[in-house]
């Protein structure tokens, strides 16, 4: 596992990423990014783990859906008030939102990212898709 941390400069904002397998194994290292780059960006504890939650529901369904060999995971903070994780596949299969009954024992992940995240979304890509997440950050004002 290779992470680029990607310094800022003016006008640029922080990000994290890393490549893993596209293995249920590599949810947990997900999990680790995010948590990393928040505690080096200062990030409260609380929306760290928020975002840990999201990033791992995301790769698990590029896991488990995206039939890639491996899996970009990024958190980044496109603004100052805002934490997004974003995981990026091969797959142009595009995550459906759905409800699922109660006696089934998968399929809530997109739920559980709508729930908890401010907004999310996927952009295709010329070789496959982004899905993200983003949840506000409480900044201090001066």
């Amino acid at each position: 596992m290779t992470m680029t941390n990607e310094r800022v400069r003016p006008g640029q904002y922080p990000r994290q990423s890393t490549t893993l397998a596209s293995e249920t194994s590599s949810v947990s290292a997900a999990r680790q990014i995010v948590r990393d780059a928040c505690a080096e960006w200062g990030v409260e504890q609380d929306v760290a783990e928020i975002g840990a939650l999201l990033v791992s529901e995301i790769v698990t369904n590029a896991v488990l859906h995206g039939h890639s060999h491996s899996v970009r995971v990024i958190a980044e903070r496109p603004r100052p008030d805002r934490l997004r994780v974003a995981v990026v596949d091969t797959s142009r299969h595009m995550p459906e939102l759905r409800i699922v009954g109660p006696d089934v024992t998968g399929g809530r992940g997109l739920l559980l990212v709508d729930a908890l995240s401010d907004r999310w979304g996927t952009d295709l890509l010329p070789y496959g898709k982004r899905v993200w997440a983003e949840i506000a950050i409480k900044v201090d004002v001066p």
